[in-house]
């Protein structure tokens, strides 16, 4: 189905839409104080991910000693996260959709904090578990809403830094929880983890719905109303209002599609992007890397303390860079040199675990895997790690928004799964071998990147969704 529009066809390799469209006010008024507080208020949310992911690592010799687990218990108390994750990714567009993003955000924190409650307080194993399910069904449900609410809420030319502010929350999230919990008992820190969820959970009331939602369920006034809030008092919103309601009536016309309902030729475009990127940022090895850092760096004859500073010092400076660069460089180019740098980092790696294996240059090999590690990291964190959440809060138009991300979120979650599971005997399959397949991969997503994925930068999210989806453009 080709595209039937009065506006010329744009191809997918170059910027959606000329710069000369760039708004009257965004680009020169100061950035609204509620704008701003109501982005810190969603990404609470994205700490609280962030700490979830990060627990279980410092935690474990503790947990393990005072309720008797063995390495396997413990596994699934680790994995366990990732399956609840996928059934909150399943549930989250549904929820977000019928109850508003906000509501999805205070359900997510409810979760969360029973889960923690449940964790800090069990006495034996099934206890642990039931409250690790329960934080991952919480931010499997927030990876989705937090990127899509902050989206539909900023002007074009902040949206997609203020959304990668998720990605450098949840690093932060993560740092600071390993950081905790090398000096705090588990269970201090597991209550400890309530305190970002209390925050998000209290302060929703006083943040606006997003006017795009609000404009989806009929509710105009509440939109305009929301905007203009979001904007300031005196910006005049009416074009942005006007392009709001215009392309929300446009797709009245069309049947919110379920997640079957998303294959077709329509919506192949977005789905083919928001997918491959997701399968892509996982299966390039991320959370294995992250996940078995200190096993990798003891491979190599480093010391884990050395190796874990070193990437909690690449890792947050790197997202915060990406978070100032993402409005300004724009996507793809961010994306096309963070692929590059994680498939020279994956080489680099790999080749130190070749000479490992031949037995020379011994003195050179440690030094490779942790220049190879962090090199990776430090370009996982500029770009792949927070562009393609930015992405998939972008592309997909709101009447099947809700099912489309549901399915992009649980690609990534269970694409995360396979990865931080099958790392260990990939390793010991081959060390080498695991790093060249992912090296190998990461070479594949420049590909991807420079012939599918389109510039966003600067252009609205009904402009970026109108190009993308061939019907959305037919009057």
């Amino acid at each position: 189905m080709g595209i039937k529009s009065t506006e010329p066809t744009i191809p997918l390799s170059t910027p959606l839409l000329s710069t000369n469209n760039v708004e009257n006010n965004e680009g020169t008024s100061s950035i609204p104080t509620i704008l701003i507080l109501t982005t810190l208020v969603a990404v609470n949310g994205s700490y609280v991910f962030g700490s979830a992911v990060g627990y279980s690592s410092p935690s474990q010799s503790g947990i393990m000693n005072d309720l008797n687990l063995g390495v396997a218990q413990y596994a699934i108390f680790g994995s366990i996260l990732t399956i609840g994750a996928m059934i909150g990714a399943i549930a989250s567009g549904r929820i977000a959709d019928y109850t508003g993003r906000r509501v999805a955000m205070g359900f997510s924190q409810l979760f969360c904090i029973f889960g923690w409650i449940a964790i800090a307080f069990s006495k034996v194993a099934w206890w642990l578990y039931i409250g690790r399910l329960l934080v991952g069904c919480g931010i499997g449900l927030l990876s989705y809403v937090v990127p899509v609410y902050v989206a539909e809420i900023t002007p074009k030319n902040l949206r997609g830094a203020f959304t990668a502010v998720h990605q450098l929350m949840i690093c932060l999230g993560m740092s600071l929880t390993y950081l905790i919990g090398a000096y705090l008992n588990w269970r201090i820190v597991a209550l400890i983890g309530t305190i970002p969820c209390l925050i998000q959970l209290l302060s929703l009331p006083f943040i606006p719905d997003s006017p795009r939602w609000l404009a989806k369920i009929g509710k105009m006034k509440e939109s305009d109303s929301a905007l203009q809030r979001l904007r300031g008092k005196n910006v005049d919103v009416y074009q942005e209002a006007t392009e709001i309601k215009e392309y929300t009536e446009a797709l009245q016309q069309q049947t919110e599609s379920s997640i079957i309902g998303l294959f077709q030729v329509q919506y192949l475009k977005a789905l083919t992007v928001g997918v491959g990127l997701m399968i892509l940022q996982q299966f390039g090895g991320i959370n294995g890397i992250v996940f078995y850092a200190n096993s990798i760096f003891i491979s190599a004859g480093l010391s884990e303390s050395i190796g874990t500073i070193a990437m909690v010092a690449v890792k947050i400076p790197m997202t915060t860079l990406g978070v100032l660069l993402m409005d300004r460089s724009g996507r793809r180019p961010l994306l096309l040199v963070s692929a590059v740098g994680t498939c020279v980092g994956c080489f680099l790696a790999a080749i130190s675990f070749f000479l490992q294996d031949l037995h020379k240059w011994k003195e050179v090999s440690p030094i490779l895997a942790l220049v190879g590690v962090l090199v990776y990291v430090g370009s996982y964190s500029l770009g792949i790690g927070a562009i393609p959440w930015v992405i998939m809060s972008e592309i997909f138009p709101i009447n099947v928004k809700g099912s489309a991300g549901s399915f992009v979120t649980l690609i990534n979650w269970l694409c995360s799964w396979i990865v931080s599971y099958g790392f260990n005997f990939l390793m010991s399959w081959s060390s080498y071998g695991t790093f060249i397949i992912f090296s190998t991969i990461c070479g594949f997503t420049v590909l991807f990147v420079a012939k599918l994925v389109p510039e966003t930068k600067g252009c609205t999210l009904e402009e970026i969704q109108a190009s993308l989806n061939s019907y959305s453009t037919k009057r």
